[in-house]
């Protein structure tokens, strides 16, 4: 089973195709350049350096959300794209549960902390139990202090990962009072790898869409929403201040 993955949630791009349990090839880039601009030329690189048959990927696998509201969009875009173009399933793999599978085997709670601005995160809490990533509480967006109340409460060690930790790295340090600690540089970052492994089981299990249904999961409403929402809150005080 050939799985191809693609994860732009975030500042990193990442492109992989798996065959069962192995790892054909991944490219991954974290700088400045937009997903518009990466993840089409990642793609043409990899199927022409593997020399891989698009025709004989049976899924398109794609982090779905939470995360960058635009690469989210690019993301889905692409793997929509595919799925049609190739008449393949999409397989919607929640971002900070592939998150959570770059830490294999890591005792204690699993925290993926995705930067959702103004000192907020996209997370959810994971631990693997006999070689299993299993979840203990599913995604959600969370204030950074409240999350060090939440897992202060489980009493057990704490490794973080992801964008959210550096700018959360002070109220981490003020704030949570277990044992924790950071993972590495490597490992601390959406993979597209992780994203086909994940979506390997999810096609077992037979959670798959088609590329018309699939819808990214934001988890909020964008900025630009949520200003629209206040905006009108507000005209609708004003007029009936005015009544």
């Amino acid at each position: 089973m050939k799985i191809l993955a693609i994860d732009s949630s975030g500042m990193t791009a990442s492109v992989a195709v798996a065959d069962g349990q192995k790892i054909l090839a991944e490219f991954t880039t974290n700088d400045k350049k937009t997903h518009s601009q990466t993840l089409l030329p990642m793609l043409d690189d990899l199927v022409r350096m593997t020399g891989l048959d698009l025709a004989d990927i049976d899924a398109i696998a794609v982090a779905a959300g939470p995360g960058s509201f635009t690469g989210l969009r690019i993301g889905s875009a692409t793997a929509k794209g595919l799925g049609l173009a190739l008449d393949r399933p999409l397989i919607a793999v929640p971002t900070v549960e592939a998150l959570a599978a770059n830490l294999y085997d890591v005792p204690g709670l699993i925290v993926p902390m995705m930067d959702a601005r103004r000192s907020q995160v996209y997370t959810g809490i994971f631990r693997f139990t006999d070689h299993a990533l299993v979840t203990v509480r599913e995604q959600w967006p969370c204030d950074a202090a409240e999350l060090c109340s939440i897992l202060d409460s489980y009493g057990e060690p704490v490794t973080v990962l992801g964008d959210g930790v550096p700018v959360c790295r002070e109220i981490l340090k003020e704030c949570l009072h277990v044992s924790w600690s950071e993972a590495p540089a490597h490992l601390n970052r959406q993979r597209a790898a992780a994203v086909a492994i994940t979506a390997a089981r999810y096609y077992e299990e037979g959670r798959t869409v088609s590329a018309e249904a699939h819808v990214p999961e934001y988890l909020r409403l964008s900025q630009a929403e949520r200003e629209r929402a206040e905006r009108q809150k507000m005209a609708a005080a004003k007029k009936e201040e005015q009544a």
